[in-house]
């Protein structure tokens, strides 16, 4: 047997709960996004600094250069997957209000309210949750392109001692 979303407390505190929880996710995400940032920032600056004032080989620059395009497009990565968990965060805490609003209504004699209301939280959840997705899979690909650098930058050096 089950009950009606109205008649059982549990469905209504789920609405509340999960995208608090999912709000708190994707805060820790733009965080952690926030500071793979910086980290690109410094890799650039150091890089260009390095580029411009120190005498290195011809493979060593290619390879540095080559690392700059990259470190753009993991700058541009990180930026959009943090524009996703921020709005993510936004979708989720409009999710919560709005499940308050239901909550608040759902012993009235307006059903048809309390329907609407639980609709548009479902909806908000929902962008929230692939807005959370798609940040995440940004940040595999950023990844990715760090990985690749890190392995070039290996075996130039283990080039210098064949």
């Amino acid at each position: 047997m089950f009950l009606p979303v109205a008649d059982s407390p549990f469905a209504v505190l789920t609405l509340i709960a999960a995208p608090a929880v999912f709000t708190n996710a994707s805060s820790v995400l733009a965080l952690g996004t926030g500071n793979r940032l910086a980290r690109v920032v410094d890799r650039t600056r150091t890089l260009v600094k390095d580029l411009h004032g120190a005498e290195i080989d011809a493979a060593t620059r290619a390879l540095w250069i080559n690392h700059l395009g990259r470190l753009e497009k993991r700058g541009a990565l990180l930026v959009r997957a943090m524009s996703f968990f921020y709005g993510a965060i936004g979708c989720f805490a409009a999710a919560s209000v709005v499940s308050i609003l239901g909550a608040s209504v759902v012993s009235s004699q307006y059903k048809w309210l309390f329907e609407a209301i639980v609709v548009i939280s479902f909806v908000a959840g929902t962008v929230g949750f692939t807005g959370l997705a798609v940040g995440c899979s940004l940040l595999v690909n950023e990844t990715r392109l760090a990985l690749r650098s890190i392995y070039e930058e290996a075996e130039l050096a283990r080039s210098w001692f064949k």
